[in-house]
């Protein structure tokens, strides 16, 4: 099974830039080309938030169009740049998300990987949390398929990435999702977006990634008086490889078009 993982794209209405800028919607675009080059295939396709800058209808209607382009079923959750009810009304005809309140989504038993979407964001706030609500139906979801192998897809991560100004608006109450994990022998991976860069740690006996995004790039600011700021990488995504015996294994894709392929290994 190979799960392709975008993350925070930052849609705009056709014509606008991203903060006046950039053009997140052609970075987009060649995502999307970079993403139906590859073979074999991608099953899945998974954003993990902010899929628009704004939440404006006009936004949302570039995102319907933009993915409208691939053949692989699209699962995505919401971040603090994205409105829920717009959200649920541009994504709504996947059939996988709650029909009310938080965006949660779960691919069940479909693929040989199960995807768990976990909605934290917190409506009109830049920080995520895990509540009651989230916590209770996370921890029944995981116990419908204590079996097969799991993949937890949030836009916060519930931990620190060493960069203070994005830090400040992470997943609170990350230990409570952590005591919950440990209880389950299945987590593949727990992905997150948000910090629009690529990282990875330990988590709750598991692997935690944050994906890169297809826009724009925090920088990489590590000294605690640090101003924030952003440049423009080459934008990138994930490819989860799941082989039977052998695990996840994660690729970092980039995006765009390169010399070669080339006579040499």
């Amino acid at each position: 099974m190979l799960i392709a993982h975008l993350s925070d794209p930052h849609l705009r209405e056709k014509g606008h830039l991203y903060q006046g800028l950039v053009d997140s919607n052609a970075m987009f675009d060649l995502a999307m080309e970079t993403l139906e080059a590859l073979r074999p295939e991608p099953d899945i396709v998974i954003i993990g938030g902010d899929l628009v800058d704004e939440a404006s209808e006009a936004e949302y209607e570039t995102a319907r169009h933009a993915l409208s382009t691939l053949r692989q079923p699209v699962f995505a959750i919401p971040g603090n740049h994205d409105e829920r009810e717009a959200f649920r009304t541009c994504l709504g005809e996947t059939g996988s998300l709650t029909a009310a309140g938080p965006l949660h989504f779960d691919t069940g038993t479909r693929w040989p990987v199960r995807v768990i979407g976990f909605d934290v964001t917190v409506p009109g706030q830049h920080h995520g949390d895990i509540d009651d609500a989230a916590m209770l139906w996370l921890e029944q979801t995981l116990s419908e398929y204590p079996d097969q192998p799991t993949v937890i897809l949030m836009h916060q991560p519930p931990i620190d990435i060493g960069i203070h100004f994005i830090d400040a608006y992470k997943c609170l109450r990350g230990e409570r999702l952590a005591e919950l994990l440990l209880r389950h022998g299945h987590i593949e991976r727990v992905l997150c977006g948000h910090v629009h860069r690529f990282t990875q740690a330990r988590f709750a006996g598991t692997m935690l990634m944050t994906a890169p995004s297809t826009a724009t790039s925090i920088a990489l600011r590590l000294a605690a008086d640090s101003i924030p700021a952003s440049y423009v990488e080459p934008p990138a995504f994930l490819l989860h490889h799941w082989r039977p015996g052998h695990g996840l294994l994660t690729h970092w894709v980039p995006i765009g078009n390169f010399p070669g392929p080339l006579p040499f290994f």
